[in-house]
């Protein structure tokens, strides 16, 4: 029974400790949103301001035009997600259904192109879009995201272990792989759409280096890339940059707040980690 106690504690303890490394940047930055400029630097850090200072967000939202770039980030992230969910759900089902010759290379060549680093990919995408006169426009910022490798292979997955001989039964009976695919596959794999949904939001909605590389005109920006807007060569506001940071977080975590169920029987019958 003790040890049993003992072995809980030391669990807890870990994932105590794990939470407050997680938490303590997110208290940084919402203690220092709502801080006078002369405590925002100062050692040892101030946790709780001497008085807040809301006055840091009305400024924040006014140095940037935060509509124009919350317009943009809804927009953006909404369409690379259905696009990457129309792309996954189609090639998993290829490739977990649909017997074809050369079918288990071709899905071993696209897992090793998950080992090559997405850094190394932008240069190429930028030269190919520049060429396609992309650049600065929503395709830009929407196309080259719509296909993951990495979301084809956890559908697969999930697809295999749905019977075999449901196929085969609607194959029987007249049914399309169209038909099947929609009618049957999608329904039965919405817990793990729902979680690779809900975390292609999150990183569509968080992408700074793409949307910063191929965007020129203010318009065009997200709100990510709108940060990078309160530091110049004179210095950095910190307090009014924490407060367009927060800003820029509370929608994703009011998406995660909704839907962590979701999330959780997603990830605990997909395996998806990390």
């Amino acid at each position: 029974m003790r040890k049993r106690i003992l072995h809980k504690t030391i669990i807890y303890l870990f994932l105590l400790i794990g939470a407050i490394f997680i938490l303590l940047p997110f208290a940084w930055m919402i203690s220092t949103s709502l801080k006078p400029s002369n405590e925002v630097l100062i050692m040892p850090p101030k946790w709780i301001p001497s008085k807040l200072v809301w006055e840091n967000y009305k400024i924040a939202f006014r140095s940037a035009p935060f509509k124009r770039y919350f317009i943009n980030s809804i927009f953006v992230a909404a369409m690379v997600t259905i696009g990457e969910l129309i792309t996954t759900i189609l090639a998993a089902f290829a490739f977990s259904r649909i017997k074809f010759k050369g079918r288990d290379i071709l899905f071993s060549i696209l897992i090793a192109t998950m080992m090559v680093p997405s850094e190394v990919l932008i240069i190429p995408n930028f030269v190919t879009l520049s060429k396609l006169g992309w650049i600065d426009s929503y395709k830009a910022l929407i196309i080259p995201w719509c296909a993951s490798i990495y979301a084809i292979f956890l559908l697969r997955q999930y697809f295999l272990g749905i019977p075999e001989q449901l196929y085969y039964s609607a194959k029987i009976d007249g049914c399309s792989d169209i038909k099947f695919l929609w009618l049957i596959m999608v329904p039965l794999a919405k817990p793990a759409l729902i979680t690779l949904a809900i975390l292609k939001i999150i990183g569509s909605w968080n992408s700074f280096m793409w949307p910063l590389i191929v965007t020129n005109s203010e318009h065009m920006r997200t709100l990510p890339v709108a940060l990078s807007a309160f530091s110049s060569e004179a210095g950095t506001d910190y307090n009014i940059l924490m407060a367009a940071a927060t800003m820029n977080i509370i929608p994703v975590f009011i998406i995660y707040l909704i839907l962590q169920k979701h999330i959780v029987a997603g990830v605990s019958r997909t395996g998806i980690k990390g």
